[in-house]
Parts: structure tokens; sequence; C-alpha cells
């Protein structure tokens, strides 16, 4: 059975990226299979990473486990617990036994052995004006961050990142638009990482305070405490990495605070508004250094997430005052159907809805909903058309409105045509026939494929990617 489960990993590896499967589904230990039950029991010994599996590669993973154990089995992921790092303690000798202990038998008993703390006991608060102190928000962990395919390669980095600090992605560079989480995940590592190692030197800082403490060691002609302050971390994490645009002298600082962490192979997380080659005003050679390690972008989250976000927040927000409404699945359903660009807006909805709901002792429903989100809502719902689709998209792409009605079939045309039915058939209450007859009297079928190659190349091309976001932001402003 030990051998049916090597050929699945290794058919596993052949169908999954490096980044899914190295650090995901290569740990997984074979425990046992159950012919009785048609049950294969896999362990993992990290509880973070078996959620993850749990809830991202599951169905995967039991697909292919049908193909080599037999069609009706089923997968169970349990922890596994780590090893232990102490040795046995040598057995005592018994009465009468020829055997003599290693001290001498008239040596006082010592004192009882001290039990070693469990790695993810909660570290002791630093005092003082230790950086481990760093201003962490305990709230945002892993536990209550809800991820799915917008966020997944995001999350499994970060996760990895605890794992192996400094090795394996150094830089860890995410990058999107606001309110997607970069921050959540940003104090979820720390949180995690201040759990793992208690008394790392963990630093946590928005990027204009990093130019506001070195400004003020500048007043105070105090630079080299500052610079012995971050070069000396275990852990950096600095949020909004884009504030230091135009702010050589800030640069060139954290040019060499980079340049130390990264040699002494200590880890950084950077996080920023947008891929690192289009940052402005930025050194050249601090791009670079931010490319050199693995870049993943938050995407705005999908229907099904947004979904998730709002019924997990309800939750939490019922568990710490039970007279908060609970959330129905159809108000959830409606909310994130309506609210799409953020974290940050799907959230205010919600509150503003429970918090009209509560006030005025009405039941939670879609009309209430509507009453209470009202301008929100509105601003979500602006309606565009496939006119204005096709004008942004071919002025991005640089070609004639009038391609986007022709039978011309270059490459760069025929991209662009597809992006704007891709489009048309998202932002758009249009049907596929409607939208082929908006584009010169086209086939329905050939919108229908249009959408799907568009679905599939942007989860392969980075950059194609983020040119239907950006048309998408332009769309909508």
């Amino acid at each position: 059975m030990q051998q049916s489960w090597q050929k699945c990993l290794e058919q596993l590896e052949s169908e999954l990226s490096v980044q899914k499967f190295t650090p995901w589904i290569k740990p997984l230990e074979f425990i046992s299979y159950d012919e009785s039950e048609s049950t294969l029991r896999l362990g993992l010994r990290n509880a973070l990473k078996l959620n993850v599996v749990r809830e991202m590669f599951l169905s995967t993973i039991e697909q292919v486990a049908r193909q080599h154990f037999n069609p009706e089995t089923s997968v169970m992921l349990q922890l596994k617990a780590p090893p232990s790092a102490n040795p046995p303690a040598p057995p005592r000798p018994r009465p009468g036994s020829n055997h003599a202990p290693s001290q001498s038998s008239s040596a006082p008993p010592g004192p009882a052995p001290v039990v070693p703390a469990p790695a993810e006991a909660p570290p002791a608060e630093p005092t003082g004006r230790d950086v481990r102190k760093a201003t962490l928000n305990r709230e945002l962990t892993f536990e209550n961050l809800v991820h799915g395919k917008s966020n997944q390669m995001a999350v499994s980095a970060a996760l990895q990142v605890v794992e192996e600090p400094g090795i394996t992605y150094n830089p860890l560079f995410m990058y999107g638009g606001v309110g997607l989480g970069k921050t959540h995940l940003l104090n979820a590592i720390g949180n995690a990482f201040r759990r793992k190692v208690p008394h790392a030197r963990i630093a946590y800082l928005h990027a204009q305070t990093y130019f506001d403490e070195m400004v003020l060691a500048i007043q105070r002609k105090t630079p080299q405490e500052f610079k012995r302050k971050y070069q000396s971390l275990d852990i950096l994490l600095i949020d909004d990495i884009q504030f230091l645009g135009n702010r050589e002298r800030t640069q060139e600082e954290f040019f060499y605070t980079f340049e130390s962490m990264f040699a002494a192979k200590k880890q950084m997380i950077i996080t920023c508004d947008t891929y690192p080659r289009h940052l402005s005003n930025f050194a050249e050679r601090l791009i670079s250094r931010f490319g050199s390690g693995l870049i993943v972008e938050i995407e705005p989250p999908e229907l099904e997430l947004r979904v998730a976000i709002l019924l997990k927040k309800a939750e939490q927000l019922k568990e710490k005052d039970p007279a908060n409404p609970a959330l129905p699945e159809d108000v959830a359903y409606f909310i994130a159907q309506n609210v799409r660009n953020n974290v940050r807006e799907l959230e205010g909805a919600l509150l503003r809805t429970l918090a009209y709901a509560r006030f005025h002792r009405v039941e939670l429903t879609i009309p209430v909903t509507e009453t209470a989100s009202r301008d929100l809502l509105k601003q979500n719902q602006r309606m565009v058309t496939i006119d204005e689709i096709q004008k942004v998209v071919a002025d991005f792409f640089k070609i004639r409105i009038a391609d986007m009605f022709s039978k011309r079939r270059p490459a760069n045309i025929a991209r662009a045509r597809q992006v704007a039915m891709f489009l048309a058939k998202e932002l758009t209450q249009k049907s596929f026939p409607e939208i082929g007859d908006a584009f010169g009297g086209r086939d329905h079928t050939t919108v229908m494929h249009a959408a799907k190659r568009i679905t599939e190349l942007r989860q392969q091309d980075p950059e194609l990617n983020r040119q239907i976001h950006a048309i998408e932001q332009l769309l909508r402003s």
C-alpha cells in the first residue's frame, strides 16, 4: 500500500505546480490503508498546513488515490505528533540489580528534571523597547483567515515561510489592491512565527513608519542604533512598500537593511499595491532585490470566498456579542454578489446590515440589507455596458474600436477581443448570444470559447491577469 501512495505522489507531482506540490503534498505521510473501509489515512505534522491541504487539495488527492487504490477510496487527513526531541530517560535499575547508577549511591538525589515548555507555548510578553514587541495584531491569524483561489498562492507561500524562514522564499513579496488581506497575512505570519520561536526578533511596521523612524534617527544623530535595530532582526514584515517611492535616502537605507538580512538568511516579507516592476520612483537595484524571491498576487476574492468571509465574520461578531443577529446564507450571497471589490467593503456592508437589523429589531433579510447598505450597494452596482468595455479594452491594448467587430485575427487583436468578451460576460447581465451580436454578429459559441480561454490563461499568465484587473479598475472608476 505504501507503494500505491508513492505512485499517487508521482502523479500529483506531475499534475501540480512546484509551488503547490512541494510545500503541501510532498510532506504528507502515509499512515495506513483500510481495505475493508477503502480509507487512506495520511498525516501532517503541522496543524496549519493540515487545514490548508484539507480545504484546497483533499478532492484532488482523493481523485488520484481512487486510480491507484480502488474507485471507492476516501482520504482521511490527520495531525501527526512531531517526533520527540528528548531521548527517553534510561531505565531505572531493578532492586538487587548488578547495574549501578552512574552517580554514587550516597549522593543526594538531584532536583526533579525540568520539563521543557512545548514549542507552541505562547511567549511571555517582552518588556521595554525590545523590537520583539512588534505591533502585531494578535487577532489576525491563519486560523481566522478565510482563503480561496484568489489568495491561495499567497497563503501557501506565507505558511511555507513560517516553516522555513529565510530559506525557501526570501523575500516574499505579496501585492494586490486595497482591502484584499495583505495586512492580515503579514500579521498571521508574525503571530505564527512568534508562537513557534518565542524569542525571535520580529518587526512589523508600515513603510511610512520606517521612514519616520529613520528621519528621527537622523535628527537625534543615532543612525547606527537605527541600523542595528533592523539589521539584527530575525523577521521583517513591512507593509505598503510603495510609500517609500521618491524617498531616495530611505530607499538607500532600506537597501542596506535588505542586504544585511538576506546575507544572514533572515526572512523579509513585503507587501505592495502593485507588481515590483511597476513601482514608480524606486531605485532599480531595490526593485531587482524585490524580484529575487517569490512574488505572489492577491486577487479580488471570488464569489464563494466573499460569501465565506461574510459568514466567518458574522460568526466572530456573534461570538463577541450574542445580541448580534445570525447571518442567513441568502443575505450573505446577496451582499457578496453586490460588493465585489475588496474585503473591507464587504465587512462594511455586513456591519451596517447587522447594526440596522439590531437597532430596528427586525429580522435580517435581503430587503433589510438593501435598505441598510443602499449607498454602498449602489456604488458597487454601477452598470457597465458592452460599449464601455469595448472602448476601454481597445484603448488599453492600443487597437481600434472597429477591430472589436471586424473579422481580422492578428494575435494582438484576437486577444484584446477575447478579453473584451470575457469582461462582457463577467461585468454585464448579457447572455452569450447578446454579447456575440455586440461583437459584429459572432456566434454565441465564439463568446463561450473566449470566456473559457481567458479564464484559463489568466491563471497561467500573471501579466495578463494584472492587465485584466487594471481594466476592471478603469471600468469601475
